[in-house]
C-alpha cells in the first residue's frame, strides 16, 4: 500500500472516530436532566481554566472517607538549611540538649533557627526526649519508663542559651508520669539557672498538666518565668480521640485557671489545632471557656499528620478561616491572638509580640509604683 494511501485511510479513520465520539456524547447529552443541562450551560469556559489570575477557593479542603488529602500550597514550606541553622543544630548536639522543634516535626523550624544572631529562637526540650503519655497528635518518642532526666540538663541548656545571644526563650518538655512530681523541680530549677545565667532574658514555660497536681503548677509558676503556657490542644468534644486519655479538657483549664490565681502577673497562653474534624460552634466555646479563666494569649495553627501512624487531617483550614478566629480573639478579650495555617504555640514572631507585651506591662507597673 502506499504512502499516500495509508494517508488516506488515516484521515477516514479520524473522521468516523469523531463522528462515534459526537454520537456517543450526544446521546449522553439526551439523557441528562434538564437541571444538569442547566448547570453545563452556566459552568466554567476555557477561559477560567487559562487566565492569568484565577480565583483562589476560599473553601477549606475536606477529607473524603478513603482520601489522603494534598498537602494546599498555603502549607508548603522552604526546606531548612543555612549557617545559623546548623550552628544551633551542632551546638544543641554537643550539649545533649532537644527540642521540640526536631521532635514535633515544626514547620517552621527553617524560620525560627535561621535568623540572624539575636533572632534565631528554639524551644528547649527538658526533661529528655522520651514521653509516657501516647497522644494521637504527637511524634515525640514514648515509653512507660523513660531514662532519668539529665541532672546537668538545666546548666547546659542555660550556656546554650546564653551563648545563643537571645533575649526570649521557651521552655517545654515530654510529659514525666513517672517522675513523683512530674518534673516540675526540674522545670523551675531550669528557668532559675537560664536567670542566673542572664536575668533580662524573658523565659516562657510550655508545660505539661502535671495530672492535674497544682503543687506542681505553683512549683514551675513560682520559678521566676515570665509566661506559663498550657495546650487545651483541641475542643472539649475530640479529646478523647487526639490526647492520651490522662490529659483532658477540664484538668488543661483548671491549671491555666489555678495559674492565673495563685500568680496574677503571669501572662498565661494556650493553643488550639484545627483540622481535626472540629466545628466553628466548638471553637468558639473553647475561646470563650478560656477567656472566662482569663488566659491572656492564645494560638490556633493547623494540625499536621506527622506520620502515617497518628490521626489524620480532616480538613486543611483556609488561611481566611484562620484570620476569622483572629477577629473574634481580638474581640473577645485576648491580649494576643495568632492564627494561622502555620502558626505553633511557640514560634519567631509570637515571641517578638510578647517580648514587647511583657516590657510594656513591666514599664506600667514601675510607672504605678513611682505615682504610689
Amino acid at each position: 500500500m502506499s504512502a499516500v494511501k495509508r494517508k488516506q485511510l488515516f484521515h477516514r479513520f479520524l473522521a468516523i472516530s469523531k463522528i462515534s465520539d459526537s454520537i456517543s456524547v450526544n446521546k449522553f447529552y439526551a439523557t441528562l436532566s434538564d437541571d444538569r443541562k442547566e448547570k453545563i450551560a452556566n459552568g466554567p469556559e476555557l477561559g477560567d481554566f487559562i487566565h492569568d489570575n484565577p480565583q483562589v477557593n476560599a473553601e477549606n479542603i475536606k477529607r473524603k472517607k478513603g482520601e489522603r488529602l494534598r498537602l494546599p500550597q498555603w502549607l508548603k514550606t522552604d526546606i531548612a538549611m543555612g549557617k545559623d541553622y546548623h550552628r544551633l543544630k551542632e551546638n544543641l548536639r554537643d550539649l545533649k540538649l532537644h527540642t521540640v522543634c526536631e521532635e514535633a516535626k515544626c514547620p517552621n523550624i527553617g524560620e525560627c533557627w535561621g535568623g540572624a544572631k539575636g533572632t534565631a529562637t528554639a524551644t528547649i526540650m527538658v526533661l529528655g526526649d522520651t514521653c509516657t503519655r501516647g497522644c494521637r497528635f504527637c511524634s515525640v518518642k514514648t515509653a512507660r519508663n523513660p531514662p532519668p532526666p539529665d541532672p546537668l540538663e538545666p546548666v547546659n541548656t542555660a550556656k546554650a542559651i546564653a551563648s545563643w545571644g537571645l533575649d526570649y526563650v521557651v521552655l517545654t518538655s515530654v510529659d514525666r508520669d513517672d517522675l513523683p512530681d512530674g518534673g516540675a523541680a526540674h522545670f523551675a530549677e531550669t528557668v532559675r539557672e537560664i536567670k542566673k545565667s542572664k536575668s533580662e532574658m524573658l523565659v516562657e514555660c510550655l508545660t505539661p498538666d502535671f495530672r492535674g497536681n497544682m503543687d506542681c503548677v505553683a512549683t514551675v509558676a513560682e520559678s521566676g518565668l515570665d509566661v506559663y503556657a498550657h495546650n487545651v490542644e483541641t475542643v472539649e468534644d475530640l479529646q478523647w480521640l487526639v490526647r492520651d486519655p490522662r490529659a483532658n479538657y477540664q484538668q488543661s483549664l483548671e491549671v491555666l485557671k489555678f495559674v492565673k490565681s495563685h500568680t496574677p502577673d503571669l501572662v498565661t497562653k494556650t493553643s488550639i489545632m484545627l483540622g481535626l474534624g472540629e466545628s466553628d460552634d466548638q471553637v468558639m466555646r473553647v475561646m470563650e471557656d478560656l477567656r472566662r479563666i482569663g488566659v491572656d494569649c492564645v494560638t490556633l495553627g493547623q494540625y499536621m499528620q506527622p506520620t502515617k501512624r497518628h490521626l489524620k487531617v480532616k480538613e486543611y483550614v483556609h488561611p481566611d478561616k484562620f484570620q476569622h478566629w483572629e477577629d473574634v480573639g481580638n474581640k473577645l478579650g485576648f491580649a494576643y491572638t495568632a492564627s494561622g495555617p502555620l502558626v505553633r504555640s511557640s514560634y519567631k514572631a509570637g515571641e517578638f509580640y510578647l517580648k514587647n507585651l511583657l516590657k510594656s506591662r513591666r514599664k506600667e507597673a514601675s510607672l504605678a509604683d513611682v505615682a504610689t
